[in-house]
């Protein structure tokens, strides 16, 4: 018998990591994309793979007197 793959609820979080963490972890994400590998991470307790062929982009949003850059991957789940 088939195993069902268990639902994932949606999800919508932001997590703020110290400056020495957050290129640790861009540095991870470089390098697996330089490789064209898969790349893993924990965010906020939850485990994910990105794939080597993710969605790269890069969105700037301007509000009142905040600006923000965000560098997004995007995938299918399998």
């Amino acid at each position: 018998m088939a195993q069902k793959k268990a639902k994932r609820a949606n999800r919508d979080l932001e997590k703020t990591y110290p400056r020495k963490d957050f290129v640790a972890k861009l540095r991870r994400l470089a390098d697996a994309i330089e490789e064209g590998k898969a790349f893993n991470i924990q965010v906020a307790g939850e485990r994910l793979r990105i794939p080597a062929d993710a969605l790269f982009n890069i969105e700037h949003e301007r509000e009142g007197g905040v600006d923000e850059v965000e560098f997004q991957l995007r995938w299918q789940r399998e």
